[in-house]
């Protein structure tokens, strides 16, 4: 018989613990700052953003990383 899990009381589940971020997530932030997004990325995440936004986001990223832009660790 499987266990049921959502009688799990909150205190006893794991919290996420913020990982650290990926070259690739910082130039992701960098993009939506150049365009102006972080605002609403702050105010309702990622998914909050429409698909012309992150189309926009990636296309840009896509262009740099062509372009030869490093992903080494800025500093």
């Amino acid at each position: 018989m499987a266990k049921d899990n959502k009688n799990k009381p909150k205190a006893l589940k794991k919290e996420k613990k913020p990982k650290p971020l990926s070259p690739m997530d910082l130039l992701k932030l960098e993009v939506a700052e150049e365009l102006g997004l972080m605002d609403k990325v702050k105010e309702v995440g990622w998914a909050g953003l429409s698909a012309s936004e992150t189309g926009r986001i990636g296309g840009i990223m896509t262009r740099k990383l062509r372009g030869g832009y490093s992903l080494a660790v800025r500093g």
